[in-house]
């Protein structure tokens, strides 16, 4: 079981059972919410550069 934050909310995330995930500049993200999967492929690169973008506790 391998996990990872998530970088729209900061969430941590399980890999394995992630159903959240998108692919941007040969690497694959994971997301706990379709909510902050939605904001990364809007603005990947918000998030890219500044995991977590400041936000906190979205609950989409």
């Amino acid at each position: 079981m391998a996990r990872v934050q998530d970088v729209v909310c900061g969430m941590t995330v399980d890999t394995d059972i992630a159903s959240h995930k998108s692919n941007y500049k040969d690497r694959t993200y994971y997301f706990c919410s379709p909510g902050c999967k939605t904001a990364f492929e809007g603005e990947p690169e918000k998030y890219v550069s500044n995991p977590a973008g400041g936000r906190e506790n979205r609950n989409d």
